[in-house]
């Protein structure tokens, strides 16, 4: 989106009073990720307690962690698919409320824990059903931010969403901490599923698209089309809802993945998601197990890195944004928090290398402050997805990145168990830093939207 277009928006809603309905349905998607996130970090918080108590070990765990990133990544295709089939809408509400049910039926593995095999066996299943729950979910976080923000507005709403996993983090660690302290590791599931199964109501009474909203005026609806809002996008008859659907599939995931820079893009995803997935498995196990923290310790204590990544996460999107409406241009604007970001993240080798918690805390915040500044995929994604198979575009994005869902935990316990301690995994998280920098810089080139070519 170049600087014309920007003033266009900009000159759009000049000449009358705007609403901001947009903003609404941005803290809905800020309040649904949060919970998402949460969900997703339960069992890193009940783990330590749920680990001992089955008396499994560290690879054991890391894959039961990554059995959310086995169905997510699976499920992330036909995710997309039903997105652009029946709509960001009603597919969200559904995946809302079977995750939760699936998280609130992981506090029954209490039931059975005298049967180690089995305990461990339904878990993994849980948490696999977990994942392909919430597929959609990102997708259609970057669907709705594509169809109700200006370009000029796009990384902020981006970054604010995407930002809810440090919110989650900061809000909930601290709580499922003491809860798991007070009532077990049994009871962060199910207030967890509750919760969310309470949400998912509350969606489908809040969220519309732009076009049916009804508090939405004619001013806010034409100041974020003429800034290059899709939207059409969910409403009957248009592209986004007839042409993909119906369409043959195959050949339109042959275009993007024949496309250099959206294969940067998604490998340096890859590589983003890899450090997403430490905080979210193993951080909570490190502060315990090599720092020496309780359980309830170390939740309160995962809070505080959180905060710095919630902190670089919206600044990330101010900065790319502000970078835009200044006359940079849309690459150098996105570009530029995701390098800075990458490379403070590096910091978390540091740790290795000092013995005070205090220190490991402060490093750790660096780190978590770096990767928030540089989580502007989704921001990406929505500036260069073809228009109509957004859904789609989003759930290959989606399917890469998270793909180290499966790797990291995995990875991480190999690690761990064979070197005896958590040095070799910093590393590792680490070099998947350097190697998205490299993506960005070499790989991506020109970022813009990817025309898609019809079949015939």
């Amino acid at each position: 989106m170049n600087t014309s277009t920007v003033t266009l928006a900009q000159a759009a809603g000049g000449s009358a009073l705007r609403t901001k309905k947009r903003f609404a349905i941005l803290a809905m998607l800020f309040i649904v990720t949060t919970i998402n996130y949460a969900d997703r970090a339960t069992l890193s918080i009940a783990g330590p307690a749920l680990s001992k108590e089955l008396g499994i070990d560290a690879v054991t765990m890391g894959y039961i962690f990554s059995a959310f990133g086995w169905s997510y990544v699976i499920a992330q295709l036909p995710g997309g698919w039903l997105l652009d089939r029946f709509g960001s809408k009603l597919v969200y509400a559904c995946s809302i409320c079977l995750w939760s049910v699936f998280t609130l039926l992981q506090g029954g593995i209490s039931f059975i824990t005298a049967n180690v095999g089995l305990a461990v066996v339904t878990l993994f299943a849980l948490r696999f059903l977990v994942g392909a729950a919430e597929a959609p979910s990102f997708p259609a976080n970057g669907r709705i931010v594509a169809s109700w923000f200006p370009a000029n507005e796009r990384g902020t709403a981006s970054a604010i969403f995407n930002s809810a996993q440090y919110f989650a983090t900061v809000l909930f660690a601290p709580l499922m901490g003491w809860i798991t302290y007070s009532y077990g590791w049994p009871a962060v599931f199910v207030v967890m599923g509750l919760l969310g199964m309470t949400l998912s109501i509350v969606w489908l009474k809040a969220v519309f698209t732009p076009r049916t909203h009804p508090g939405i005026n004619q001013a806010e609806l034409d100041y974020i089309a003429a800034g290059g809002a899709l939207v059409n996008m969910d409403q009957p008859g248009t592209q986004s809802r007839s042409f993909a659907p119906d369409a043959p599939r195959l050949s339109y995931v042959k275009q993007l993945l024949s496309n250099r820079m959206l294969m940067g893009v998604y490998v340096g995803q890859y590589c983003i998601t890899t450090l997403t997935y430490f905080f979210l498995t193993w951080f909570p196990v490190y502060l315990v197990k090599e720092r020496g923290m309780s359980i309830l310790n170390a939740g309160f204590v995962a809070a505080l890195p959180a905060i710095c990544g919630f902190a670089g996460g919206v600044l990330g999107g101010l900065i790319s944004d502000g970078l835009l409406r200044r006359g940079k241009s849309l690459t150098t604007a996105r570009k530029t928090p995701i390098v800075i970001g990458m490379l403070l993240s590096t910091s978390m080798i540091l740790c290795n290398y000092v013995d005070s918690a205090a220190v490991v805390v402060a490093i750790m915040s660096l780190a978590f402050f770096g990767k928030g500044l540089g989580a502007l995929g989704w921001a990406v994604v929505s500036d260069t997805s073809p228009k109509e198979i957004s859904g789609l575009s989003g759930a290959l994005f989606n399917t890469f990145g998270n793909t180290a869902g499966i790797t990291t935990p995995i990875v991480i316990g190999y690690l761990v168990k064979g070197t005896g301690s958590f040095n070799a995994a910093l590393v590792f998280v680490a070099a998947n830093a350097l190697i998205a920098v490299c993506c960005y810089l070499f790989v991506v080139g020109d970022i813009k939207r990817f025309e898609l070519r019809k079949a015939s």
